[in-house]
């Protein structure tokens, strides 16, 4: 509606911020695509400026964000670490979620906890080179840190800070909580770390964190590295907050999906018996044989 009042760019104002509002295919494609470099920083979300301090992946920017977005990109997609794929994890972990979900015996049940429980391990593998059991206290605890984290961003006190954080800062409420669960889970990688210093073998890089530590020891002559320890925990928070949340929410949604459309779940069923059959795993390498099932993946 305002669009059709200002036209395909405007502006409002959230709280004391101004946002422009880009609407319609030409005028996103010309700033994400065309213009991507212009467009590339992120906008100052107050709640991921106060928690990360402008480190990370997620929350920062410019030349120190570039330098370990790259890093971490390469990282993950050449998996110089160990001798195991990400595909290979995944395939692992899927077992694990299958055995809970036979654990309900057909019964009707919310796959959230699980789904959750399932993605985040894939994360904690690439990062902390292991995985836990769904019912492991110290993995539960980390599991609720975060939801609690999301929870609160997304409440009306969570919302006032984002509009309002120069005036919030400064009051108690419920929106301080949200600083003391991203403590928390960075406590518990910042333990992590301190068990990979220890093991660590430069030749032989097991996870994420060997990999950067080895990349840290690179540098260390280097005045401006964005390679030291405290990018290193809020990298590597990053990594595991942000990679658990998207990935579980958007496979519940499929799941969703496919309870609503029950042919089209025939159908993509159809094509796995055919192509992967029942004594396997599916695997990267089926997936030029499945267009149905990739069709419905991507949509």
């Amino acid at each position: 509606q305002l669009s059709e009042e200002y036209g395909p760019v405007f502006t409002v104002h959230l709280g004391s911020d101004p946002v422009v509002v880009l609407y319609g295919h030409d005028v996103v494609k010309e700033a994400l695509v065309d213009r991507a470099d212009e467009f590339a920083a992120r906008g100052h979300m107050p709640v991921g400026d106060r928690a990360n301090n402008g480190l990370g992946i997620i929350f920062s920017n410019n030349e120190p964000w570039l330098q370990v977005r790259r890093f971490s990109l390469t990282t993950l997609r050449n998996f110089g670490m160990g001798k195991r794929s990400i595909e290979e994890r995944i395939q692992e972990e899927s077992e694990y979620l299958l055995e809970e979900i036979n654990k309900t015996k057909g019964a009707s049940f919310d796959p959230t906890f699980m789904l959750g429980c399932a993605v985040s391990n894939v994360i904690c593998s690439i990062v902390f080179g292991k995985r836990y059991d769904y019912n492991d206290k110290k993995f539960l605890a980390l599991m609720n840190n975060m939801n609690n984290i999301f929870e609160i961003t997304n409440s009306y006190w969570g919302q006032l800070y984002q509009m309002f954080p120069n005036i919030l800062y400064y009051l108690p409420g419920p929106h301080n909580k949200i600083f003391s669960e991203f403590d928390a889970l960075k406590a518990f990688v910042a333990e992590e770390v301190k068990l990979h210093e220890a093991s660590l073998d430069p030749n032989s890089p097991q996870d994420f964190i060997d990999c950067f530590l080895s990349k840290m020891q690179e540098e260390k002559d280097r005045p401006n590295s964005s390679f030291y320890m405290k990018n290193l925990i809020t990298s590597a928070f990053d990594l595991f907050i942000a990679g658990t949340e998207t990935t579980s929410t958007t496979i519940r949604y499929g799941l969703l999906l496919l309870l609503k459309y029950p042919k089209i779940q025939e159908k993509v069923q159809e094509e796995i018996d055919h192509v992967v059959g029942r004594s396997r795993k599916p695997c990267v390498a089926d997936r030029p044989q499945m267009p149905y099932t990739d069709a419905v993946v991507h949509e």
